[in-house]
């Protein structure tokens, strides 16, 4: 999270991508027969930013289409894209178009996760260049597995890592940490986001965050998310965010959403819509668990 969500993703909200079941399911379901070649190509590159991480601290990331997370982690050897093609965010006069925002995830480990996300920036109105902006690479640590990994009581997860640069915004380095507890009943889930950043320009920052969510046996179920953002001497702002989950297979959920924020008193309005889906490490043989793979999508989560 940190100083690039308290910019760009602060007025998001989630509207799901229910017109695109058809043929983009029935494609992205097979996702784990991908060539073995990429598939390979993409564990090699998690393994190396993984072993690269454990050598640092890293910062929080979200899982879609929130800008908060959850207490849960990709099982061991799974790797789960989250993928935004296109969204639209306009702050104050400015129009933007998010083209794409990409988070990677790879369970490298028993309740531990890589995390690598990034996203552009496109300006609309007015014209100017584009920027990569929200850039991170993390690591997700399941401090306590609970309800969310098919056991009782409350999961609490740590995630921590560096806020990396971007290009043409977001100059600096920065550091942050979180910490996440879960805990789901009968009518829905909820998520406790706790979260302290030194921004990239060397700032205090402090994130408060609450998801809820419905019942997780619902085939498509209502999302809320509302947060508290100040870094101090700089922004302070306050989120709304309302939305849809729709989880299409095991494998493959699309998520949409809207969110209204005020941001240094200014009106900030996103809207969001994308899909998360996941695949097996090449060679592991052991089926993936219903609804196991997606942060807080499904039984398991």
């Amino acid at each position: 999270m940190g100083e690039g969500r308290a910019r760009v993703v602060a007025g998001s909200l989630a509207l799901a991508d229910v017109a695109v079941r058809g043929s983009m399911a029935s494609r992205l379901s097979r996702i784990g027969k991908l060539d073995g070649r990429l598939a390979g190509l993409l564990v090699a590159i998690g393994r190396a930013a993984a072993a690269v991480i454990c050598l640092f601290a890293w910062p929080a990331a979200a899982y879609r289409p929130f800008d908060g997370t959850d207490a849960a982690v990709a099982a061991l050897n799974e790797i789960e894209v989250e993928l935004e093609p296109v969204g639209w965010l306009r702050a104050g006069s400015q129009s933007s178009l998010v083209t794409p925002g990409v988070v990677f995830n790879y369970g490298f480990a028993e309740r531990w996760e890589m995390v690598l996300q990034t996203e552009m920036l496109t300006p609309l109105t007015p014209g100017g260049p584009a920027s990569v902006v929200a850039t991170g690479a993390f690591l997700k640590w399941v401090v306590l597995p609970g309800v969310l990994q098919g056991q009782s009581g409350p999961s609490i997860a740590t995630e921590f890592g560096p806020l990396l640069p971007g290009i043409n915004a977001d100059p600096g380095v920065g550091f942050s940490w979180a910490g996440i507890v879960s805990q789901r009943w009968d009518w829905g889930t909820a998520h406790f986001n706790v979260e302290a950043n030194l921004t990239r320009d060397q700032h205090g920052e402090a994130f408060l965050d609450v998801i809820l969510e419905g019942p997780s046996t619902w085939k498509v179920r209502p999302v809320l998310e509302t947060f508290y953002d100040k870094v101090w001497t700089q922004a302070e702002s306050r989120s709304v965010l309302i939305g849809a989950i729709w989880q299409v297979e095991h494998d493959l959920a699309l998520d949409a959403a809207f969110r209204y924020a005020l941001v240094n008193g200014r009106a900030v309005n996103e809207i969001r819509a994308g899909l998360t889906f996941a695949f097996k490490e090449e060679g592991d043989t052991v089926p993936m668990k219903p609804g196991a793979t997606f942060g807080n999508w499904g039984l398991s989560r």
